[in-house]
């Protein structure tokens, strides 16, 4: 088959899948529980329940008020209406050892012990990005993934969106842009709490004990819960663990990029001084690859985005063309003297094939297409036993370059990261500081390396 040939009949097959022709669903009907019932976890649970007969057998949460209003959203929308059984402990609900798939979606301290356990429950997963807070907790996850033989699906979903697998197919492919030499990607969100209330006794529909978890204890704040955690790094790794990660998965599929060689990053707290947030407001990193274009980061959560129709995205610069590239669109533009025309293309809308979508609370209506095709990928994959497009290794990579890079602006030197060895070359503060502190009694999956 010529590549021309083969590219037409994989865009064709995306575009089916894009446009809601999703794979027949087998006979079996698949027994799902969700641990994390707020924003992301209730969004990817009722993609997964739009294009397949899932039974939601289980659903956790520390949030009792949270839990209970999920679970209620979860039966007027599941096929049988049942109300699925709630617990307040994932412990107790992965003990049934009952769930074919595990949806992982809490706050990001707690990814990595509800996904082991869910591996060793037999369960194959969908976990939210980024997989850890710590290198060491992302390793772990993909070990026992490997070990339990489970699929695992990240929920990068850049690499299930219809037009950027457009783009990546009939542009990056066919060599529209030439050679690559730089790739910048970027967050210009003012999404960093600015705010500074008082620390308070927690609600009591919240279980602010389990909610820390492993986590440091910090007095309660209304800040934390339920989603402004990404504020603070005992919770988290800021602006480039929550909004890099996207982007540069996005890049290194993209393109085909394995590990970066090195990493080098510097930011910090330089405008807004006054909230209890403690991620850092302003940050750039840049991610070498070998055989690949330099990647650089930048985001900053004050002043104004360079390019308002590019807030948050990736700009590929190549000697032939140019292509910048989002959740909401692309537009690729030819350099000048090289023949070829502009092209733009938007988001896939699905609203009229998924009206619920219109009035679904919070939900980011330009993603759930994206969503449901990440859904399918996963449950093609767990019938196959492959590894899906957002595979844990894959997540790993991304979370790991993440954090590394916040951990290089920490220190002030650029690292390198082993992934043969799991440690920081030549450097052995950075490699302990791969592993980050569990609170009692929490033991860190990686406890005995």
């Amino acid at each position: 088959m010529h590549r021309r040939d083969f590219l037409s009949t994989t865009l064709a097959a995306a575009a089916s899948v894009a446009a809601g022709a999703y794979a027949a669903a087998p006979e079996k009907i698949r027994r799902v529980g969700l641990i994390g019932c707020g924003w992301y976890g209730k969004v990817d649970l009722l993609r997964l329940i739009q294009i397949s007969p899932v039974e939601v057998a289980s659903m956790c949460d520390v949030d009792s008020q949270m839990l209970d209003a999920a679970a209620g959203i979860v039966s007027e929308r599941q096929k049988s209406h049942k109300k699925p059984r709630t617990y307040s402990d994932y412990r107790k609900m992965l003990a049934e050892k009952d769930l074919d798939i595990c949806l992982v979606a809490p706050p990001d301290h707690w990814h990595a012990l509800p996904m082991i356990a869910a591996c060793e429950a037999g369960a194959d997963i969908y976990v939210q990005k980024p997989i850890s807070v710590d290198v060491l907790e992302g390793k772990a996850m993909l070990d026992a993934a490997r070990k339990h033989n489970r699929v695992v699906q990240v929920g990068t979903q850049r690499r299930s969106t219809p037009h950027l697998i457009e783009a990546r197919e009939q542009i990056i492919k066919e060599g529209r842009l030439g050679t690559i030499g730089l790739v910048e990607i970027c967050c210009y969100y003012h999404m960093r709490a600015k705010d500074n209330p008082p620390d308070t006794k927690p609600p009591e529909n919240l279980d602010y004990e389990m909610w820390t978890g492993p986590a440091p204890m910090r007095p309660y704040n209304a800040l934390v819960h339920p989603r402004r955690w990404r504020s603070f790094t005992e919770y988290g790794n800021g602006i480039v663990g929550d909004m890099c990660i996207h982007m540069l998965d996005m890049v290194r599929w993209i393109l085909d990029l394995g590990w970066p060689r090195s990493i080098d990053s510097a930011g910090g707290i330089l405008v807004d001084t006054k909230s209890k947030a403690n991620i850092s407001d302003t940050q750039t990193a840049t991610f070498d690859f070998d055989g690949g274009p330099k990647v650089v980061w930048t985001h900053r959560s004050w002043g104004e985005a360079p390019d308002p129709k590019y807030p948050w995205g990736a700009t590929f610069y190549g000697d032939k063309g140019t292509l910048k590239a989002s959740v909401n669109s692309y537009d690729f533009t030819p350099a000048k003297g090289v023949q070829g025309e502009p092209v733009h293309k938007d988001y896939l809308d699905e609203l009229d094939k998924y009206p619920e979508d219109k009035t679904e609370k919070d939900l980011e209506k330009h993603v759930a297409p994206a969503v449901r095709v990440h859904m399918q990928n996963l449950l093609d994959n767990i019938d196959s036993r492959g590894k899906p497009v957002a595979d844990i290794e894959q997540g790993y990579i991304s979370t790991a370059s993440c954090i590394l890079a916040n951990l290089s602006m920490e220190l002030g030197r650029s690292l390198k990261f082993d992934p043969k060895t799991t440690t920081v070359v030549g450097d052995e503060e950075a490699t302990k500081r791969l592993k980050r502190a569990y609170r009692t009694p929490w033991e860190h999956p990686a406890a005995s390396s």
